[in-house]
């Protein structure tokens, strides 16, 4: 992808006075991506399995499943703890 843009940088140094101005703007993010490659190794992210209890709710609440929409809510009902601690806020002593 590097020799792409390379190729670009050369064909906009080469026409307007304009686009020297990207030219530098894209050999700068160039060398951006490859000092970011060397130096920050990638996340990985974290994967949350839907309890079971919570899947079976998300299933009576939703008429399709799986959806994007029935998935979340599967997933926000097992980090609160289980189906019977959704919706409900902490109270304060």
């Amino acid at each position: 992808m590097a020799k792409n843009l390379q190729e670009v940088v050369e064909q906009l140094k080469g026409a307007v006075i304009a686009h020297g101005k990207q030219a530098k703007a894209i050999e700068k993010h160039i060398e951006d991506m490859s000092s970011s490659k060397k130096e920050a190794p990638t996340k990985k992210i974290k994967r949350t399995k839907i309890s079971p209890a919570c899947k079976s709710a998300a299933k009576k609440k939703f008429k399709v499943w799986p959806s994007a929409y029935a998935s979340g809510w599967g997933v926000r009902c097992t980090r609160a703890g289980g189906p019977g601690k959704m919706g409900r806020s902490k109270k304060k002593k």
